[in-house]
């Protein structure tokens, strides 16, 4: 069952983060379509690209690695670093899901700058994650032993909030 999980869960994210990696070079193309007809067959590309593949991928990673976290009970720092930075994959994902909706409107163009930004951007978090997973660095700081420990979270919240329970 782990198994399967874990190979669903990688092949999942691997198709989430390419996508996400490789949508701003499509965006660009949006510049160089010559005509009506290759501007419309762009823009049913990436929405496809982004409704029918990535964000499925997405989803499943998120419910497959969800499940993960619950069969394996993994309490590690360097485990809650690695949420907070699919939490940043997350934003990414929705923010380019707003470039899709916008880019195709009359007179609108991807610049390439913002093409070298979104690519480095995405692909810094997708080998930050790469990185965190496989070496699972030792990590000491006290806000992760807070975060680390089952119900830490709510203790930690306990401790700032004016509004407190007897």
């Amino acid at each position: 069952m782990i198994a399967l999980a874990k190979f669903v869960h990688i092949a999942a994210i691997a198709i989430w983060a390419a996508g996400i990696v490789s949508l701003p070079g499509l965006y660009v193309q949006r510049a160089h379509a010559k005509d009506e007809d290759a501007l419309l067959r762009l823009q049913r590309l990436v929405r496809f690209a982004y409704i029918g593949i990535i964000s499925p991928a997405a989803f499943v990673a998120v419910m497959t690695g969800t499940t993960l976290i619950f069969l394996r009970q993994t309490f590690e720092p360097w485990f809650s670093v690695k949420l907070a930075l699919v939490g940043l994959l997350a934003i990414l994902h929705v923010l380019t899901g707003l470039v899709v909706i916008r880019l195709f409107r009359d007179g609108e163009i991807y610049p390439t700058w913002r093409f070298i930004t979104a690519t480095i951007l995405s692909g810094g978090v997708v080998i930050a994650i790469f990185f965190i997973v496989l070496a699972k660095p030792a990590m000491d700081l006290a806000l992760f032993d807070v975060l680390s420990e089952p119900g830490g979270l709510k203790r930690l919240y306990d401790e700032f909030n004016p509004l407190r329970k007897p």
